[in-house]
């Protein structure tokens, strides 16, 4: 199945400066994992903003919500999903 996430980024900032970086790096370090493996389809920022609007194709909702869960930033995170059904006229 394929869910459009949008997530928003809320990082504290009295948070100390270490645990931030740690947590960003090992982010990144998830996401492109993710990435690779297929599992996170498109990943884009939203201009201007600490967000970005993502596609990720899993199995089920229930995968979606481990691969969400699993992410170093998610208790930082407003996080809106979409699930994604293909549309008639798409080429």
């Amino acid at each position: 199945m394929l869910f459009a996430v949008q997530m928003t980024v809320n990082i504290p900032h009295d948070l100390d400066p270490e645990v931030r970086a740690d947590t960003v790096a090992r982010e990144k370090a998830y996401a492109q994992e993710l990435q690779r493996d297929g599992t996170w389809k498109h990943l884009w920022r939203i201009a201007g903003t600490y967000s970005n609007l993502s596609v990720f194709e899993v199995a089920d909702g229930d995968a979606l919500n481990d691969v969400i869960w699993g992410l170093p930033l998610f208790p930082y995170m407003d996080i809106e999903v979409t699930a994604l059904a293909r549309h008639p006229s798409a080429i």
